[in-house]
């Protein structure tokens, strides 16, 4: 039986309307990033285009740093997936998805149930390093308050889940708490290579970041 045709720019509108006013790097543009990444990788390995990019597409409408609705997002997602065109069996394969998302500190640890779903988590933690990942990383800690960084309180390793979640700490603490370390827990080859440029760009920004915090620069 041939597949339907997916109707994506009635998802894309419904994320957007969603995410448009999102302040915390986690906007529609972040979105189509993370699509356009997810799209890439699953060229470069025969993965499920369509799942993944619907996936892609609603992987952070149930984030908790994010989620306005509690567990009634999920209701409107899959009504969003049945207009769009997609069976049963493909919804779930997309909620899963979903569901394997989020970083949950260095202590946990992502086991991708399908190759589409490591391709989705690759991709949405590409979005996390290098210059974007930077910039999302001020604008997250900004959004919450966040010092940019306090010299005495230094980063927790081991957190717990819910330690990651509810410790609300400086935003350079946030790089050595989880972007520095999603170069090594990228689950393909593909993400891997890119995330290796995009990781040594960050410790370029740390390192001139301290210089000029502790005024070494002014010395050279």
């Amino acid at each position: 039986m041939p597949s339907v045709k997916k109707d994506f720019l009635l998802l894309e509108l419904q994320v957007r309307h969603y995410m448009e006013k999102d302040g915390s790097g986690h906007d529609w543009f972040h979105i189509e990033r993370v699509v356009r990444n997810t799209l890439h990788l699953a060229q470069l390995t025969g993965a499920n285009e369509n799942i993944c990019r619907a996936a892609a597409l609603l992987h952070d409408l149930p984030d908790p740093k994010i989620n306005k609705y509690g567990q009634e997002i999920w209701t409107h997602i899959d009504a969003w997936l049945e207009t769009a065109g997609f069976d049963e069996t493909e919804k779930q394969q997309i909620t899963s998805i979903i569901q394997q998302c989020h970083f949950e500190g260095e202590g946990g640890q992502n086991n991708p149930t399908s190759l589409e779903a490591a391709l989705v988590i690759d991709a949405d933690r590409l979005d996390a390093l290098g210059a974007i990942g930077i910039a999302r990383a001020f604008a997250f800690g900004g959004s919450r308050h966040r010092l940019m960084y306090d010299p005495v309180v230094p980063p927790r390793p081991n957190m717990t889940r819910e330690e990651y979640r509810k410790i609300n700490s400086h935003t350079i603490n946030h790089f050595y708490e989880k972007l520095l370390l999603l170069k090594d827990r990228m689950h393909t080859p593909e993400a891997r290579k890119i995330a290796e440029n995009r990781h040594a760009f960050m410790e370029k920004f740390l390192n001139q970041f301290f210089k000029e915090w502790f005024g070494e620069d002014l010395l050279d």
